[in-house]
């Protein structure tokens, strides 16, 4: 049987608990050269991914920045982060001549393939909304939260997330590394 073009590019859709949407995307590393990323190149490590709307916006450069500023605490927990909006690489890049130096890559989606696939895309608009997914080393979503174009993310509740879910204990509300758990998840 044979599928249309259109049938073959179903949106794989997010959902926590099941396997993250695969990707493979162009991207730009800190450094400005030019890369293929794909989510299977980070098996057994926790990906952070986040979306964001625009190169050259506002409100996005505190998030990108905040995250490269804060690598080594992501490093210690075994996670790599990805920066991805729908822009190109090229525009990437000019935009790393005002950022500065990243210490993670920025991946293009300019199909908007993957930005549908984890139910950010605006499609009217053509851009992203603010999403961060965490995936853990199996490959599963382990959390998702999707911010109005106007809110910056928190790289604190983010990093808070990461150690949560690293304890594969249950975690009450604002529990802080260090803290006591609930116990088991079961």
């Amino acid at each position: 049987m044979a599928f249309t073009q259109e049938e073959e590019r179903a949106p794989q859709l997010a959902y926590v608990g099941r396997a993250a949407p695969d990707f493979t995307a162009e991207g730009v590393d800190g450094k400005g050269e030019f890369h293929t990323y794909s989510l299977r190149d980070f098996k057994n490590k926790w990906v952070v991914l986040f979306f964001y709307p625009l190169d050259f916006t506002f409100v996005c450069p505190t998030e990108i920045t905040e995250f490269s500023d804060r690598i080594d605490e992501f490093k210690q927990l075994d996670a790599v982060i990805l920066g991805m909006s729908t822009d190109s690489v090229h525009s990437h890049k000019a935009w790393l001549k005002d950022l500065g130096e990243l210490k993670y890559p920025l991946l293009a989606d300019m199909s908007h393939d993957i930005s549908r696939d984890f139910g950010v895309l605006i499609p009217e608009r053509g851009i992203a909304l603010r999403g961060t997914f965490v995936i853990d080393p199996d490959g599963i979503l382990r959390y998702a939260l999707y911010h109005d174009l106007s809110v910056g993310r928190s790289v604190d509740e983010v990093v808070r997330v990461l150690h949560a879910l690293q304890t594969g204990e249950l975690c009450p509300a604002s529990w802080r590394p260090g803290q006591k758990t609930l116990g088991a998840t079961g």
